[in-house]
């Protein structure tokens, strides 16, 4: 669990933000604990968070809000992030964003780290005419240069989400090499460094991981291309009919046969297509590498680091 702006892999406070924690507030709060985002859901990953009156609070309050503006701000108290959270879904910001750029506050002096109630006040400014809401509108990178922060955690000036990339190395391929940016959605290494869905494959070592990126980022261009929710991927990658079933839904919708090649090669071309759309853009092969301080700091506590070089990554693009 990424901690203070990436300098730890451990937070002493994740007990008091813990799913365990969230779980047992929104049951003596009378929320819920599962929520579909749509009719038909089987999957139910939403859920309804109450305030301690048992009021509405926020929904879809996810792993990647509450470890940004908690762990990686040294944030404890859960029900500040939540309301951060209410406060970014009515603005229509991103939290991985934004909770980097509050990140990027604290280094630059203006937040003290853990201070929830100061991250706050600062993430109401943004959308007013407050010079720090108009900076922190334009998210991590543009934040860390107006403030001089060199200690910025992005890729193609997308910020980084919850997992470290030392020490889950193939998630962290996904972030460097991804055509969007840092984005742990485009190709979960998570899935076997961590969960261990659809193979074993250790996070800490160099071995295996560009392979599962890329094999990833590919499966999950089709998936993605095909406007189905993310979330099959742990099907499709734990059970040996999950490709060709989705390849017999797309049969289906289109009246003939669409084999499970054909499938997999329209996750290729989707991937060659941006990176075609990159490149016309200028970006180069320099811009598929993580930042400078995780190849030079090891992260404790199991102090792994990053020894890719942006050569031996190119091996996980199409």
């Amino acid at each position: 669990m990424p901690t203070k702006n990436f300098r730890m892999g451990k937070f002493d406070g994740a007990e008091k933000i813990s799913g365990e924690t969230l779980a047992a507030n929104i049951e003596k709060r009378g929320g819920k604990t599962k929520h579909g985002c749509h009719t038909g859901c089987i999957i139910q990953c939403s859920q309804v968070y109450h305030d301690k009156d048992g009021k509405y609070l926020t929904t879809g309050f996810e792993y990647e809000t509450i470890w940004g503006f908690g762990a990686d701000l040294l944030v404890d108290n859960l029900d500040d992030i939540a309301n951060m959270d209410r406060t970014c879904d009515e603005a229509g910001m991103d939290t991985i964003e934004m909770a980097n750029t509050m990140a990027m506050a604290m280094e630059a002096g203006i937040i003290a780290w853990g201070d929830g109630k100061g991250v706050l006040a600062e993430l109401a400014k943004v959308g007013t005419k407050d010079p720090l809401g108009r900076i922190y509108g334009n998210g991590t990178a543009y934040t860390a240069q107006a403030f001089g922060v060199d200690r910025v955690p992005v890729v193609k000036n997308q910020a980084l989400p919850a997992y470290d990339p030392r020490a889950v190395k193939g998630v962290g391929v996904t972030y460097a090499t991804t055509p969007m940016g840092a984005d742990h959605t485009a190709g979960y290494g998570v899935c076997q460094n961590v969960l261990k869905c659809g193979g074993d494959v250790d996070g800490h070592k160099k071995e295996g991981n560009i392979e599962i990126s890329k094999n990833l980022q590919v499966a999950t261009a089709a998936v993605d291309s095909l406007g189905l929710c993310l979330f099959v991927a742990f099907a499709v990658l734990d059970d040996a009919r999950g490709v060709p079933c989705m390849a017999k839904l797309v049969s289906g919708l289109i009246g003939k046969d669409y084999s499970v090649d054909e499938l997999v090669g329209m996750g290729v071309n989707c991937l060659k297509d941006e990176l075609d759309f990159n490149k016309r853009a200028g970006f180069t092969d320099a811009d598929d590498q993580l930042p400078r301080f995780f190849q030079t700091e090891l992260l404790p506590p199991h102090n792994v680091g990053w020894d890719y070089t942006a050569e031996e990554l190119q091996a996980a693009k199409v």
